[in-house]
């Protein structure tokens, strides 16, 4: 089950944000996994800002999600929601997906143009 967790962002600057990947035990060893998220005004909406997802250290189950300027200074101030998800090819062969943090997202409004 995801991690719900609200997030601000300030229009027109950088924005990152650490997770660590956890389980009842512990870090999760995200290695071989893949990462992905979005941000979207509602979650029907068509249109979508990728987050940049990267690691920096996968063994100990740490991941970064980003947005750069640019994306925040062509997002409208208001809230949207979002989500991160996982995923990895199990011993089956077979392709599990998980999210592991979803919520709201706040793109609060700059003045400096």
């Amino acid at each position: 089950m995801a991690v719900y967790a609200n997030l601000t962002v300030d229009q027109g600057s950088d924005f990152n944000a650490d997770i660590s990947v956890e389980n009842e035990t512990g870090s999760i060893d995200i290695s071989n996994y893949t990462y992905r998220g979005q941000i979207r005004k509602t979650y029907s909406s068509s249109t979508a800002v990728d987050f940049y997802t990267s690691t920096n250290s996968p063994a100990s189950g740490q991941l970064l999600i980003s947005l750069t300027s640019a994306q925040t200074s062509a997002m409208k101030a208001g809230r949207y929601v979002y989500d991160v998800e996982i995923s990895f090819v199990d011993s089956n062969g077979d392709t599990i997906i998980e999210r592991i943090l979803e919520g709201k997202i706040q793109v609060t409004p700059s003045v400096t143009k």
